[in-house]
């Protein structure tokens, strides 16, 4: 008998319908001989309605409380799907965050798991039968304190129960029926991959990928649990993300040099031009932006003609722009640079796969595909499974449609 840990989004459980289709299937899973272990969301929008309620009483809620809040969605949700799967005469117990041993740390609202005590509890649930509803996307501090794992965080729970309950596999279900090698809406020819790495679609979720999260899949990866993101509305398999060489050793690769191209339109650029050449500035640059806890994608330090000033650009979310900008006038001002300039109309469009930053000719082929598409590249980074470009927002759709075809992902 193995065990399976089935993991519900919001959209999923959006409505009394859509919970009652979740209970068909999870049953459907049990039934084939499974023991099933379940993480769902809170309903639809729950969670924004939660916050808006949070902010017509004060507009800077405490952040303990807030989690206090926003896990009260997610016990909606298990005590519904264990009633409907009650009413089709099978065995099922709601269990909340706390009652499973889930320790997080004390990061209130952006919580990391530190350990799951409730091992032993769940598998004899299972044996008495019953399958198991978890609440997703929380746990409690040392001090017994509610905290929420931030975004994404029902797939952390879940891919971390998989990993302490040696599950078969944990399926990630969603409105999506798997990874794809670009964003449909924008590639319409974008392939369905049956398997992918988990290196690669780090990768893709750290890119712009949006159908898993990067924190869910590092952790599958550090604890080498196999993710199947699959439908809930869909009864085909979905993709299967795994050790490249376990797809390696089941004869499952796909051959693709590039299999993915990925695009995120949340990208702000900002450029201090003509900044001092000396030793430490670098370092108060970003420590003022770290201060303001804003993450940065790519920075490119280029020297002028004049070699005792250069200019520094990068990249980060635009919805951190507000955050950053006076500090970063003021810091400007303080190291005689010449000029701040920032621009909030930006994206990043990149290409994924293993071997291609060693793979002579890629990146000539992905930077004259563009430039035949008269797309201007603003910035331009590099790894090993990656080149990304920074280009103009309004021209992503056709950069990615075309560095798709480019590269034999369309047939």
């Amino acid at each position: 008998m193995a065990l399976i840990v089935q993991k519900y989004g919001g959209s999923s459980v959006a409505d009394p319908e859509k919970i009652k289709h979740v209970a068909e299937r999870v049953i459907k899973t049990k039934r084939e001989g499974n023991d099933v272990v379940v993480v769902v969301s809170a309903m639809g929008k729950t969670t924004d309605r939660l916050i808006e309620l949070a902010k017509q009483v004060t507009p800077v809620p405490s952040e303990r409380e807030m989690d206090r809040l926003l896990s009260t969605g997610e016990h909606q949700t298990i005590a519904l799907l264990s009633m409907a799967i009650h009413h089709q005469n099978e065995k099922a117990i709601s269990l909340s965050g706390a009652q499973i041993g889930l320790i997080t740390d004390d990061s209130h609202t952006k919580a990391k798991i530190k350990e799951i005590q409730g091992k032993e509890l769940l598998l004899n649930l299972c044996r008495e039968g019953n399958v198991v509803v978890v609440a997703g996307f929380q746990g409690v501090t040392e001090q017994k304190a509610v905290a929420t794992l931030g975004r994404g965080g029902s797939d952390s729970t879940a891919v971390a129960l998989a990993a302490v309950l040696n599950a078969k596999e944990c399926e990630i279900y969603s409105d999506v029926d798997g990874i794809y090698s670009a964003d449909p809406r924008v590639a319409p020819k974008a392939r369905k991959w049956n398997y992918i790495g988990y290196d690669e679609m780090l990768s893709m979720a750290k890119l712009g990928s949006k159908v898993l999260y990067l924190r869910s899949v590092a952790l599958a990866k550090r604890y080498n649990v196999t993710i199947h993101s699959r439908s809930t509305f869909s009864e085909n398999e979905g993709t299967r993300v795994m050790a490249e060489n376990r797809i390696k050793e089941e004869g499952k690769m796909e051959e693709a040099l590039v299999r993915g191209v990925t695009h995120d339109l949340n990208v702000a650029k900002m450029t201090i031009v003509g900044i001092p050449d000396k030793p430490g500035i670098a370092a108060r640059i970003f420590e003022t932006v770290a201060k303001k806890n804003v993450n940065l994608n790519l920075v490119i330090q280029s020297i002028s003609g004049n070699k005792e000033v250069t200019d520094i650009s990068f990249t980060f979310p635009r919805t951190d722009l507000p955050k950053i900008v006076e500090p970063m006038k003021e810091l400007t001002s303080e190291i005689g640079a010449q000029d701040l300039i920032y621009d909030a109309d930006y994206a990043a469009v990149s290409i994924v796969g293993l071997g291609i930053v060693d793979t002579p000719g890629v990146t000539a082929k992905m930077f004259r595909c563009l430039a035949n598409e008269n797309v201007n590249i603003a910035m331009i980074g590099t790894s090993d499974l990656t080149i990304t470009c920074v280009v103009k927002e309004d021209n992503v759709k056709k950069a990615v449609a075309a560095l798709h075809k480019e590269f034999d992902l369309d047939q």
